[in-house]
């Protein structure tokens, strides 16, 4: 097991949902002896700018998780749950094949490592609600789209036929801060090996495009799996850093993802965790 007492804090970070590096979603994962302040948390999150940083300390025989991004903690995050689970097991905390429940603002989550470089999580779902179409939305993709929801975890969703060119939308474009959402995915059939494909943007969450989103294919696995009669789906994520997920609906409004990460880097913070300032854990949503 790591020890923080010695070396300072230990921080790794991960590419998740990807077999090579420099591939997925990036995420670094810090490991405290206590919860310490938000707003330590939050600076270190922008100081490390990557799209989400994950917070773990132990307390009272459970692992206690939280997620920044660069400029606010956030409900939810997939990649930076499989991250922190395979940070775990490479600090000797984790044995494979022995899933545990991460506590979260959302609930408990269980993580359980697979091998060195392969891990599952399973993330809360919800049923999506359908949303009337907006103009902005019709100019945003020149196209009325098939479908529209939205979901109580502030992500809208936008599904376009199969021919639509989802690969020229710009994450660039003010258009995605419209709407009471604070993110928004574009959904399409894709071609095999994978069932679905999407794109995620949240400037709101101060993250233009993430490049592969659990959260947002665990909202959206349940419905292709209505959609196509089948009991898991491949799904795939097109960004400037492709990957992809494997996505089964458990009972319970979960979805339990199964993916790779690849540990780019490890080492130490130069601060002891005892001279952080703590707190206790008080959620502040984006």
């Amino acid at each position: 097991m790591i020890s923080s007492h010695h070396k300072g804090i230990p921080i790794c970070a991960i590419d998740a949902f990807s077999a090579t590096p420099m591939g997925g979603n990036g995420a670094t994962v810090v490991l405290l002896d206590h919860p310490a302040s938000s707003i330590w948390m939050q600076a270190l999150a922008a100081e490390l700018a990557q799209s989400e940083t994950a917070f773990l300390w132990h307390n009272g025989g459970h692992w206690c998780l939280r997620w920044f991004t660069p400029t606010c903690e956030v409900s939810l995050c997939g990649h930076a749950t499989l991250a922190a689970g395979l940070a775990l097991h490479k600090w000797g905390e984790l044995a494979i094949s022995k899933p545990i429940d991460f506590q979260t603002c959302s609930g408990k989550i269980r993580v359980e490592v697979l091998s060195a470089e392969l891990a599952s999580i399973d993330l809360p779902s919800e049923e999506m609600k359908e949303r009337q179409t907006e103009n902005w939305m019709v100019n945003l993709l020149g196209a009325y789209p098939l479908a529209i929801w939205s979901s109580q975890l502030g992500y809208g969703v936008l599904l376009v036929n199969a021919e639509f060119p989802i690969a020229s939308l710009d994450c660039d474009d003010l258009a995605w801060q419209n709407g009471p959402e604070k993110a928004w995915l574009v959904m399409q059939t894709a071609t095999q090996p994978y069932h679905y494909q999407l794109r995620f943007f949240a400037p709101k969450m101060g993250i233009k495009e993430d490049p592969v989103t659990g959260s947002a294919h665990a909202l959206v696995a349940p419905w292709w799996c209505k959609k196509l009669s089948i009991n898991q789906v491949q799904g795939w994520q097109p960004s400037q850093r492709p990957g992809g997920m494997l996505c089964e609906p458990l009972a319970a409004a979960k979805v339990r993802i199964k993916g790779n990460g690849v540990i780019l880097w490890q080492g130490y913070l130069p601060w002891q965790s005892s001279t952080i300032e703590s707190e206790s854990w008080i959620f502040t949503s984006c």
